[in-house]
């Protein structure tokens, strides 16, 4: 059986009083710092004085001058003090007018992101946001509310939402697809170059293996740390990348990309919106969480409906 002690803390105002007293060392110019009688500020801190069952102050004819205890407590009582007030501040003062920090994934802030980013500064003008990249690990920026990842979901100590139900697929550019035989099916992509993204765990050789297809990768093939650069490559005619739905479907619309295969694999992989799991979000932070979930179910939505469709068209306007 675990017995709590409850810690009885002195009452804040008392505490406030305390602070502004020993950091101005003069009752009367706390009592003007506060919006308080002199009387108030110095009944106040007698009364954290009795609580804690020591005198704080040195009362002189000529102001005032901290004692040991005092001085000991000062930096503990500021730091309390300030933390609050900043942190109050932030969540309901000025301070609401402060960017919203959201670190992303530079292909999903690329072909996904952006292109929607419009409607939400037409929706809500007043919401300012800081987006960094999430490109290196360990270069992670803290301070960010939100942070959009590729992944599983299950990263320790975040709570996460998905963005995205992915399937894989071949994408190429139009002038290599007209300058080379359409590949029939998945083996022939052996003789071509394909563009591999270091990090996805379900890559051409997860895509390959859920086809039931051996696959010995006949040409060099080429490697990059990001899926965008790859995807870039790919459009500039340099070889096969492997799409992802919610990531080429611009692309595919647009013409600059085209899916000579009809095989697709599912992936478990997909983009998340994490945030920390037990900390409080700010407003803002939850008004963009709100708005990308309802944009990624109607992307969803849409896609699902529109997938074949933009397949027979896609591979049509390549013969």
């Amino acid at each position: 059986m675990i017995i709590t002690v409850k810690k009885r803390l002195p009452p804040l105002n008392w505490l406030r009083s305390f602070e502004a007293s020993a950091r101005l060392l003069s009752f009367t110019h706390a009592a003007n710092e506060l919006n308080l009688t002199q009387a108030a500020v110095s009944q106040q801190v007698k009364g954290l004085e009795s609580q804690l069952g020591v005198a704080l102050f040195k009362r002189l004819p000529r102001g005032l001058e901290l004692t040991e205890a005092g001085m000991a407590y000062l930096p503990a009582v500021h730091e309390a003090v300030s933390s609050l007030a900043v942190a109050t501040e932030e969540l309901f003062g000025q301070g609401r007018d402060r960017l919203l920090t959201v670190r992303v994934n530079l292909v999903f802030f690329t072909t996904w992101l952006a292109p929607r980013m419009g409607r939400f500064r037409e929706e809500f003008p007043e919401i300012g946001i800081r987006f960094t990249s999430n490109i290196w690990a360990e270069d992670k920026d803290r301070e960010a509310d939100l942070e959009i990842r590729y992944g599983r979901g299950d990263w320790p100590g975040l709570k996460s939402d998905c963005l995205t139900e992915d399937e894989l697929f071949p994408v190429c550019s139009p002038v290599l697809a007209r300058g080379l035989p359409l590949p029939d099916c998945p083996e022939q992509l052996s003789g071509h170059t394909l563009l591999h993204v270091i990090g996805y765990e379900e890559g051409w050789g997860y895509w390959f293996k859920q086809l039931g297809c051996e696959f010995h990768e006949n040409s060099s093939g080429m490697q990059f740390d990001t899926l965008i650069t790859a995807l870039e490559m790919a459009k500039y005619g340099q070889g096969f990348a492997l799409g992802r739905t919610s990531l080429v479907a611009g692309m595919l619309a647009s013409g600059e990309l085209v899916a000579p295969l009809p095989q697709r694999v599912r992936t478990s992989e997909g983009f998340y919106l994490t945030a920390p799991a037990r900390q409080y979000m700010h407003p803002k932070a939850e008004v963009f969480r709100s708005w990308l979930l309802e944009n990624s179910r109607s992307s969803k939505v849409s896609s699902s409906k529109s997938q074949l469709n933009e397949d027979t068209k896609v591979v049509d306007s390549v013969d």
